[in-house]
């Protein structure tokens, strides 16, 4: 399949399952930084497929075939910033970008290959789960994101959902990275802001960030 045949089922999956924007069409093109007529034309395109369900101004909904091509394209992807983290210990948004390229261009013998040499992996350096070989996501989510999280109890953070650069660099500047601990010491629900204590550091967070860090509380 084409790569853009592979960006497109990997969208409609992720805003499916993780983003807050629904699968119509408009919202996969903004995604995907294309037309609104090139992904109708695309969504018709691998309807005939059998690759996802098309109706004229609803959601697009993948079939079985379709979400077993997306996860796969998902597992290469994962697998390639496990390995990008760990061999060069490059940046969550550099690993990102770097995967994104080599996702289609890796063999599923490859990947398999990259997954027994990490140890087979449950989470991408992101905190994402990583599909198995039979395209299947096993681990169980437990974790809440900020937003929701309960004033006054501790957490620890265990994923963080983006693929933006600035927001990659300040995680990285006020240290909101995988396994730290942080306290959520005050909900603005009005002003849907949250208040955090971090390495003795008090941060202000905004929803913008609050709804893509997700968390963990601690036992």
């Amino acid at each position: 399949m084409s790569v853009a045949i592979e960006n497109f089922v990997k969208a409609i999956y992720k805003n499916d399952k993780h983003d807050s924007n629904d699968t119509k069409p408009g919202n996969i093109a903004k995604k995907l930084g294309i037309s609104n007529a090139a992904a109708t034309d695309m969504a018709k395109k691998l309807a005939a497929k059998d690759l996802l369900h098309y109706k004229k101004y609803q959601a697009l909904q993948l079939t079985e075939k379709g979400t077993k091509m997306a996860l796969n394209v998902v597992r290469k992807h994962r697998l390639w910033e496990a390995f990008l983290f760990k061999t060069f210990d490059m940046s969550l948004h550099d690993i990102h970008r770097e995967a994104e390229l080599l996702e289609h261009q890796t063999s599923d013998f490859l990947a398999e290959k990259i997954s027994t040499y990490l140890g087979h992996p449950e989470f991408d350096p992101h905190g994402d789960p990583i599909p198995n070989s039979d395209g299947e996501i096993t681990t169980t989510n437990t974790y809440v994101s900020l937003a929701n999280a309960e004033e006054g109890n501790t957490y620890v953070i265990s994923r963080l959902m983006s693929d933006d650069k600035e927001f990659f660099e300040f995680c990285a500047l006020n240290g909101l990275k995988n396994g730290n601990t942080v306290l959520v010491s005050k909900q603005f629900s009005k002003n849907k802001m949250t208040q955090i204590r971090i390495n003795n550091n008090t941060i202000l967070l905004n929803e913008d960030f609050t709804k893509i860090i997700y968390v963990n509380e601690t036992n």
